[in-house]
């Protein structure tokens, strides 16, 4: 079972116990590598974010800069212009709590002055001038920290660990206290190890068998195994397409060991997989069937 934790976003606390939260992945790229320029138009993307939102995600994850294995970086401009409308449109139209998946400051802090609770940054706050911390700090916003080898372009030429459990503890270990130095409280912060990030096979594999490692740490973990080449990998399926079954089951896998919050294309069929294996694990019944509970800011009880 997974240990309870706090997600605060926004001055409100989540409590992520009982049950698993989903976080549905709404790019506006052309070439990500599963729904590349599928949802390029912003009205499109926006009635796909609230379709995903209706099967039950609890955060949408927006993103305008493709990472798969040997992209390299846009333009800030080029980026603003995809996500800012799109998270903008979003807000008008639901409460959901709304991540932007980015590396870039600039990016961030136009995507929550459009209304963004959350910033994802496959650089753990390491991008080229840093401020990606301090801005999460001032801003209270929720912050997602991963884990990756190198970068997008080249995280794939020949990764290599000792101990790929020992060492990406490690650097949360580390990447944790830079961030309180920054100023961001300890319970906004999400962990996520990055699969297929910088990782071989085998590495993915002991990632998500052994999430366990990760929860001395004490902050909810994140994991993202939707449709990525690892499964195509165990499956012979070259194509992101075919992948869905085998992403099912990796998500259910993480949840047994210890996964809070799922990132994820399929948000209906991984949310129906996940409710079946939480009430076979043993997860508080009436956590199956509503959202998970907040905190208040003052009251500091769940409502």
């Amino acid at each position: 079972m997974k240990n309870e934790a706090v997600f605060r976003v926004r001055g409100t606390g989540h409590r992520l116990a009982g049950r698993t939260w989903i976080m549905g992945i709404v790019n506006v790229t052309p070439d990500s590598f599963y729904d590349g320029g599928r949802f390029a138009d912003p009205a499109r993307a926006v009635d796909h974010a609230l379709e995903l939102a209706g099967e039950g995600a609890d955060i949408l994850d927006v993103g305008g800069e493709s990472t798969r294995p040997g992209s390299t970086p846009i333009p800030a401009a080029d980026e603003l212009g995809r996500v800012v409308p799109v998270i903008a449109g979003l807000r008008r139209q639901s409460p959901v709590l709304i991540s932007v998946d980015t590396t870039k400051p600039e990016v961030a802090e136009a995507a929550l002055d459009a209304g963004a609770d959350i910033i994802n940054d496959i650089t753990a706050g390491e991008g080229l001038d840093h401020r990606m911390l301090g801005l999460a700090a001032h801003r209270n916003a929720g912050f997602v920290l991963m884990h990756m080898k190198g970068a997008p372009k080249t995280m794939q030429d020949k990764p290599l660990y000792d101990d790929v459990l020992g060492e990406i503890r490690g650097f949360f270990a580390a990447r944790l206290e830079i961030a309180r130095a920054y100023g961001l409280p300890f319970e906004n912060i999400v962990l996520d190890p990055g699969i297929g990030f910088g990782k071989r096979l085998e590495d993915n594999l002991a990632l998500l068998n052994g999430l366990g490692a990760f929860a001395g740490l004490g902050r909810p973990l994140l994991v993202g195994p939707s449709r990525k080449g690892f499964i195509g990998r165990l499956l012979d399926l070259p194509s992101a397409d075919d992948r869905l079954e085998g992403s099912i089951a990796a998500a259910v896998v993480a949840v047994v060991r210890g996964a809070h919050i799922l990132r994820v294309h399929d948000v209906r069929a991984v949310r129906r997989a996940v409710l079946v294996a939480e009430a076979i694990t043993g997860s508080p019944p009436d956590s199956l069937a509503g959202a998970a509970g907040t905190i208040g800011e003052e009251a500091g009880r769940v409502r």
